[in-house]
């Protein structure tokens, strides 16, 4: 597959409300193949396509758990309840962290790359990596969210 260059702030893609997915085919396949190269290659727990250039409501979310690489395309948040906070960086920030209040549990309503419907739970580090694609998404970048930014030391030291 192909690593895909990543698109840097302030780059207007990354501000943009995405468009649906209406095909589901083997372009959408690699699409989602080269994605995961690319955030694997780059040291990401997640990609969304405006982050490539693409404008276009996927995503991917691997942290590195039982639930393996996750595929969202067109995903709606259906439920959320409870806070956390923590830091978050982004791939078109690098070098830049903040602390991040979001929620602790979501329940998303997703597509798969076959356009089959599937539900997602996810809680802690899982459902803030989810949020935080799928505000992308929407073109809502964290820093619009951040409640103070962190130094990579700082962030060195709270991972322990």
């Amino acid at each position: 597959m192909a690593v895909k260059p990543i698109v840097m702030y302030p780059a207007q893609v990354l501000e943009m409300p995405c468009e649906k997915v209406q095909i589901f085919d083997r372009k959408l396949s690699k699409l989602l193949a080269d994605m995961y190269d690319t955030m694997i290659e780059n040291d990401g727990v997640g990609l969304a396509a405006p982050q490539i250039g693409l404008s276009k409501q996927i995503a991917i979310v691997d942290i590195d758990d039982h639930h393996g690489t996750i595929e969202l395309i067109n995903p709606v948040i259906i439920e959320q309840r409870g806070t956390q906070t923590g830091p978050e960086g982004c791939l078109s920030f690098p070098g830049l962290y903040g602390d991040v209040s979001r929620s602790d549990y979501i329940k998303v309503r997703t597509y798969n790359k076959k356009g089959k419907m599937r539900i997602i739970e996810a809680e802690g580090f899982l459902a803030r990596a989810l949020q935080h694609e799928i505000d992308h998404l929407e073109g809502i970048l964290f820093t619009s969210k951040v409640e103070r930014y962190i130094t990579e030391d700082e962030l060195e030291s709270t991972e322990g």
